[in-house]
């Protein structure tokens, strides 16, 4: 099993990290380290040293951070990406947020940022992976105009029927621990093809237990949530959830 999405380099982690990524090499195979903006993707890229067959980074910049950004200090980021380019697996998270992002001026400018990143995913043919808080329309909508090949729509939350749309596009959707308390994320989950699938937690955040810290392994949780809306065998769906890992970010 692979979690396909967190956050170890977070505050939430810094009094026991070591054992937080012990206990998740007793359950998964791997994990994606998401850089959310600039030093905390230097701590990403420390942590895989630290960790190399266990830990993979994506790169990217969380909308809550690009509305800040400088053009210059986003061009040195982009460059720093680049250097970087033989050590991650994607860019992300990047994208729209219009829960965290409200004033018109800055959600422009939180559009121009994402289509550089999408630009720089398709530059170096990374699969681009998707923050799309209360803005998975827009989104999506960017990134079929971009003629994005490989995107990862990370923390679905939507319509299973805009799911569906997305996964026709050979996009991937890709549910979080949150699955227990969602309808949608059980709708999607069922509906969508297998072939399409991915697992996360987004830990420390969408703990399957409202309050508290989430965890790597709690990945396993998601795998089973979507065996029982699929009525599939676990071992089945976690050969094939991994399988579509492999395909998306060619580990």
């Amino acid at each position: 099993m692979i979690d396909t999405h967190c956050h170890l380099t977070f505050k939430q982690f810094e009094t026991d990290m070591d054992e937080v990524i012990e206990s998740a090499k007793k359950v998964l195979s791997k994990v994606i380290v998401s850089g959310t903006e600039p030093e905390d993707s230097l701590r990403s890229l420390g942590l895989r040293e630290e960790h190399p067959e266990f830990i993979h980074i994506a790169l990217g910049l969380h909308p809550k951070f690009a509305v800040d950004i400088t053009g210059k200090e986003l061009e040195e980021y982009f460059e720093f990406i680049k250097s970087n380019r033989n050590n991650i697996v994607g860019i992300g998270e990047i994208g729209l947020d219009y829960y965290w992002v409200k004033d018109p001026l800055k959600v422009e400018k939180s559009k121009k940022i994402f289509e550089e990143c999408l630009n720089l995913a398709k530059e170096l043919k990374l699969p681009a992976i998707l923050h799309m808080r209360d803005a998975i329309e827009d989104g999506f909508e960017m990134v079929l105009n971009k003629d994005v090949k490989n995107a990862v729509f990370h923390c679905y939350s939507g319509k299973r029927s805009l799911a569906e749309q997305i996964c026709a596009e050979g996009y991937y959707i890709s549910i979080p621990t949150s699955i227990v308390r969602s309808k949608n994320m059980k709708k999607s989950a069922r509906g969508v093809p297998i072939t399409s699938l991915l697992a996360e937690t987004d830990a420390p955040y969408l703990s399957p237990e409202e309050g508290k810290r989430n965890v790597p392994q709690n990945v396993k949780i998601v795998y089973e949530k979507i065996a029982e809306a699929r009525d599939m065998r676990l071992e089945d769906v976690i050969k094939a959830i991994d399988e579509n890992c492999s395909r998306v970010f060619h580990f």
